[in-house]
């Protein structure tokens, strides 16, 4: 196994709203602050983001990304399409990170980012993932909105996945079981459930996740947070 020289700070703010925090990096991933009912933080309260990654274009994963990127300089990265349609919403061109498509990858403060297909849908572009590599290789794989599809076994052939963040809410995306099956194909060390308890529909804990992960690939370990809880890995 290889070593992490630096430690990595995952605070997760509920839905599939993650702050990612090393050394001097520090990046959002779908940050849906207004209008959460799972999170009681402002954005503002946060350490200044340097990148702003959005997997799709549905409200609740652009979030609050055009304000954060105009008041704090932070470089917008999502797919392409989405990336135009957020510049005639406001978002200055200037913010922009080089345009991304499915499969593409490019290197943003010292952060290797790859899109990867999600099965889902979106108001413009497509759904997507992120792998995304810290500048001392600790690899975060976030999946997005997506359900489960069997390409993500060659997501785990290609990229040495630390931890992967994945939706478990069912109803829009993968169910609890589903995603623990998705880490017999993704291989990560370890797993952080997201998009539960945001809203009655939802599913509204991550147990049966942690249950499944145990009896489907215990090489793989749940790392259970609740929304505003962190953890350093």
């Amino acid at each position: 196994m290889r070593e992490i020289a630096m430690a990595t700070d995952i605070f997760w703010h509920g839905h599939a709203n993650f702050h990612i925090t090393s050394g001097d990096v520090s990046l959002l991933i779908d940050p849906f602050f207004s209008g959460n009912p799972a999170c009681a933080t402002s954005w503002n309260a946060l350490p200044k983001p340097k990148l702003v990654l959005v997997t799709h274009d549905h409200g609740d994963h652009v979030g609050d990304a055009i304000q954060i990127c105009r008041e704090t300089g932070a470089l917008c990265c999502c797919i392409y399409d989405t990336a135009m349609a957020l510049v005639s919403r406001g978002l200055p061109e200037q913010l922009l990170g080089p345009g991304l498509n499915l499969g593409g990858s490019t290197e943003l403060s010292g952060v290797r980012i790859t899109m990867t297909p999600a099965v889902h849908t979106s108001e413009t572009g497509a759904p997507a993932g992120f792998v995304v590599r810290l500048p001392d290789g600790f690899t975060i794989y976030h999946a997005g909105d997506t359900a489960l599809f069997g390409d993500m076994a060659l997501i785990g052939q290609y990229h040495a996945i630390d931890l992967a963040l994945l939706p478990i809410g069912d109803v829009f995306t993968m169910t609890a079981a589903q995603a623990a099956h998705a880490c017999t194909l993704l291989r990560p060390r370890l797993a952080i459930p997201m998009h539960w308890g945001t809203f009655p529909f939802l599913a509204q804990n991550p147990d049966s996740f942690a249950a499944a992960l145990e009896r489907l690939h215990p090489a793989t370990r749940a790392v259970l947070l609740r929304p505003g809880e962190s953890v350093t890995l």
